[in-house]
């Protein structure tokens, strides 16, 4: 630690997964430099490479949401307590985490402002200004934003003080539509994280314990670490007309009644980044998608001879032939480091491919690729690199994918028994798919004596039908996907 601001010294190796895991989670993202500890507690600085992972993401993101009719705006940051304070459910739910400015300046305020842990509030109140009629309806809003929740524990991108994310809110005519609405987005969330990230996903529904604050019903896409532990990785929220009655969202319907809307908001953060880490790194650092990745290919020429008049002019060469192409690439010609050193930190940095090309290699008319994920070398000649290297990344993409799913698939069992149930969640267990009544307090003794939870109920679960409640023996209603998590 140092004295002065009581952060972290930068640790100098990674420690391995076998040992502790979550010490080699801090450690990669710190050597690899996506973000840094703060002065500020339990809020993280997103440094410049952690950075350029969360643009790709929000890029992948924002075209899938335009493309389904959805527009960008910005709602304030303050809210007014006296808003948050109409909808009751919402403010018990989110009150711990609440954080409130009280002064101005040098003045007291006469009301607090909250800042935002969410934006339905503010979000509310506004539409309600907006919607007279059905054919004001739908409103197809999504805000990127930071939000502040008063953390007791935190993690560098998986659980901080303030966080970077994108909130959708949307209000429709019918419970139909924010029920298409709902499950769209959801949909949309789960191709992005399996075709982008490279990160397989579970949907489907939350228990009622595990949904949202004032939502009718909640739905998520969970994604399992390597560790064993799951992640929630996005969630899409059916407000029915819960915050339309609180903030008077209402319109004339086409039968000229009054009706209030139906609402949704759904939403992912930069904990997607920490998935990405502990869903396909390794004892080296990072491995990154290609899709996200900030450097698809890191070119090493090989200083040998008079490198700079041979080899470098073809390095830059191939760099530019795949740049025209669109693939992302970083030529290290960096004199200041040797060859080994910059191998190990492209690696560390989870680069997915690398191309070194040295004087020999200009003799032979070829280049080494060397692929992250399975740190397999091979030659391959100059004539068509450029589509050999795009193929190549498309290659890399899937099989991270696959090695992900496979993982998963190893680490997902079955357990009808309470005792079963328990032995397994020793150690590192993942999904564990057990019979469930549909008891909160099933649910809660549950969570209390083996710190497992319900993730979701998946859309593909198996019918229960006559099965018993692995806690009280009652009979099921879903087959439950329990797992400890983050």
């Amino acid at each position: 630690m140092t004295k002065d601001t009581e952060i972290p010294d930068l640790p100098t190796e990674i420690t391995p997964q076998s040992k502790d895991f979550g010490r080699w989670y801090i450690d990669v993202v710190r050597r690899a430099e996506l973000a840094d500890y703060s002065p500020v507690k339990g809020c993280m600085v997103i440094r410049p490479y952690g950075y350029a992972i969360w643009e790709l993401m929000q890029q992948g993101l924002d075209r899938r949401f335009k493309a389904t009719g959805h527009v960008n705006a910005y709602f304030p940051l303050l809210i007014p307590e006296s808003l948050l304070m109409k909808e009751a459910e919402h403010v018990e739910g989110f009150a711990p985490q609440v954080a409130w400015v009280t002064q101005g300046g040098n003045e007291v305020l006469e009301e607090r402002l909250v800042i935002r842990p969410t934006s339905e509030t503010i979000i509310g109140v506004m539409y309600a200004k907006w919607v007279q009629s059905w054919r004001d309806l739908p409103i197809l809003i999504n805000q990127w934003a930071n939000v502040v929740r008063w953390e007791k524990v935190t993690r560098l991108f998986l659980r901080t003080t303030e966080f970077l994310w994108q909130e959708g809110h949307t209000a429709h005519e019918t419970a139909e539509e924010a029920q298409e609405e709902t499950m769209r987005m959801l949909g949309v969330y789960k191709e992005f994280a399996e075709t982008e990230l490279a990160m397989p996903v579970m949907d489907g529904q939350k228990t009622e314990s595990e949904k949202f604050a004032g939502a009718e019903r909640t739905y998520s896409i969970e994604a399992l670490m390597r560790d064993g532990r799951a992640l929630q990785a996005g969630t899409s929220h059916n407000l029915g007309q819960n915050f339309a009655k609180s903030y008077e969202i209402k319109f004339q319907a086409r039968d000229k009644s009054v009706q209030f809307a139906h609402t949704t908001s759904w939403g992912v953060s930069t904990r997607l980044i920490g998935g990405v880490i502990m869903t396909h790194g390794d004892d080296g650092g990072l491995i990154l998608p290609p899709k996200i990745a900030p450097y698809q290919v890191v070119i090493v020429p090989i200083p040998r001879g008079n490198w700079k008049e041979t080899v470098l002019p073809k390095a830059q060469a191939i760099r530019d032939e795949l740049v025209a192409r669109g693939v992302r690439v970083m030529l290290d010609d960096r004199d200041s480091q040797t060859p080994g050193w910059k191998f190990n930190e492209w690696e560390l940095r989870g680069v997915p491919l690398r191309l070194e090309i040295g004087p020999k290699d200009l003799e032979k008319s070829q280049v080494v690729l060397a692929r992250r994920d399975t740190r397999v070398k091979a030659f391959v000649p100059m004539e068509g690199l450029t589509p050999h290297i795009e193929q190549l990344l498309a290659t890399i993409q899937q099989a991270l994918l696959d090695r992900a799913l496979a993982y998963r698939e190893e680490h997902t069992s079955q357990a009808d028994s309470y005792e079963e149930f328990k032995a397994i969640m020793e150690g590192r267990p993942g999904f564990v798919i057990s019979p469930w009544c549909g008891s909160a307090t099933c649910e809660a003794e549950i969570k209390t004596e083996t710190q497992a939870t319900i993730r979701n109920i998946p859309f593909v679960s198996t019918d229960a039908t006559g099965k018993v409640c692995l806690r009280c023996g009652a009979a099921a209603t879903a087959h439950a996907w329990f797992a400890k998590s983050y």
